[in-house]
């Protein structure tokens, strides 16, 4: 085959990695946002294992087609191949740990399904690969003030549906696919269902603020969109359609801005870790945080364990030595 003639930009083709990408949803139950990063991370390192082995142009890297390699190409990688890999997405193009770290994670998941379902190797070479060493950063969250000024910010064209949005993070903790699938028919009493990651239904608990927010809604504003009593999403956009995750975005960025709050990168995610802190805060357990959070792991809740400077120093002030007359203090006097 002729590896300088390929294509390029083509899109991917190849036969193994397609196979895998439909087990990742079909079968594991991945997200499409999961699958979508493996198949970036894992046509990426295709790419460049092609440019090394046929000494192409390395300013190609994410454009060249990789649909012309086939398994024996795969069967040629080693893991040092692999680390040269890692190597370049370190130096050449700024990755952190985490963002290796996922490259890793996929890298191992595609040679396991190609080793333990396709059996094209007998030894898998990224058995021993290790993941970065990543340090531990804690979440970036907001204070009762900051929520506070953030809801000054809201739009006032569709308030009380963004004022819901808002209030459904802040309370509930769900992630942004999850409030963007809540449908009217899933809400019940003081509850809805939600399908978290892995495809998994989950039921949210909702407090009386997110019951008055989502009746508010429904009473003041939803019902005025054009084929509103069509659609089962709770939140629709201008048109009658399941309001988009970009727009849920946009809608946070906007009161970010407008309110003054101004806080750097603030996502829904970033509303997520700040309904856990404030739970945690006051007296959640890490058992129960994990089941709102929907996460499979309680290594993943424990990041909420985190304490700021502030409250160590309160916890040093509050030591009742503190207050103690120490021999230097009496002579002082």
């Amino acid at each position: 085959m002729d590896w300088e003639k390929s294509n390029i930009g083509g899109i991917l083709h190849m036969k193994e990695l397609k196979e895998f990408l439909t087990y990742l949803t079909v079968i594991q139950g991945k997200s499409n946002r999961t699958r979508q990063e493996y198949e970036y991370d894992l046509s990426l390192f295709l790419r460049y294992l092609k440019i090394d082995r046929f000494k192409l142009n390395l300013s190609d890297i994410d454009t060249i087609s990789i649909d012309d390699l086939n398994i024996d190409f795969i069967k040629s990688i080693t893991l040092e191949d692999i680390y040269s890999f890692l190597e370049y997405c370190q130096l050449n193009r700024s990755n952190s740990p985490y963002s290796r770290a996922r490259k890793v994670a996929a890298i191992r998941a595609f040679f396991k399904y190609l080793t333990k379902k396709k059996k094209y190797f007998i030894e898998n070479p990224a058995e021993e690969l290790e993941t970065p060493k990543i340090g531990k950063r804690n979440p970036i969250y907001l204070t009762l003030d900051e929520i506070k000024k953030l809801y000054s910010g809201l739009s006032e064209r569709h308030y009380y549906r963004d004022f819901c949005i808002l209030t459904i993070f802040l309370n509930c903790g769900v992630r942004l696919s999850e409030l963007n699938s809540i449908n009217l028919s899933s809400i019940k009493e003081d509850r809805f269902s939600v399908i978290g990651k892995g495809n998994k239904e989950r039921v949210v608990y909702m407090n009386k603020s997110c019951q008055i927010a989502i009746d508010d809604y429904i009473k003041y504003e939803r019902h005025k969109i054009r084929n509103a009593d069509k659609n089962d999403a709770l939140f629709l956009s201008q048109k009658g359609n399941r309001l988009s995750t970009r727009a849920i975005q946009r809608i946070i960025e906007s009161a970010n801005k407008k309110s003054g709050l101004n806080k750097e990168k603030l996502s829904p995610h970033k509303l997520r870790h700040t309904m856990a802190t404030l739970l945690y805060r006051n007296g959640a357990d890490l058992i129960s945080l994990q089941e709102l959070l929907g996460h499979a792991s309680i290594s993943t809740t424990q990041i909420y364990t985190h304490v700021d400077s502030e409250t160590l120093k309160n916890v040093i002030n509050n030591n009742p030595l503190n207050s103690l007359e120490t021999e230097s203090t009496l002579k002082t006097k």
